[in-house]
């Protein structure tokens, strides 16, 4: 099972979480210009990475908070969590793995 760090709660198990899929998935600004095809591609085509990917989590079982993770989809290794009012923050252990 993979354990997840809320930013708010701590270290929880992954079934405490919701994955809100790809993050960083900007809305188009004009959206009664663009065609079906362009609408269908930004409501569902997502990117599916094998390496380094940014997902959007909510922890629905516990703060209900949403937040960023940056995760390796080969591994599964969380490697930093982010806010929405914070940028990306390494892990406490990777910290001191690089020291």
């Amino acid at each position: 099972m993979l354990l997840i760090e809320c930013p708010w709660c701590g270290p929880r198990a992954e079934t405490e979480f919701s994955c809100g899929g790809e993050a960083d998935i900007a809305r188009p600004l004009d959206t009664e210009k663009l065609t079906d095809k362009e609408w269908g591609d930004y409501l569902f085509m997502r990117r599916n990475p094998r390496g380094v990917h940014r997902e959007q989590w909510m922890h629905a079982q516990g703060c209900r908070r949403w937040f960023k993770a940056q995760r390796d989809t080969v591994s599964y290794e969380i490697q930093g969590y982010e806010t929405f009012d914070r940028p990306l923050a390494a892990m406490d252990n990777k910290e001191g793995a690089s020291k």
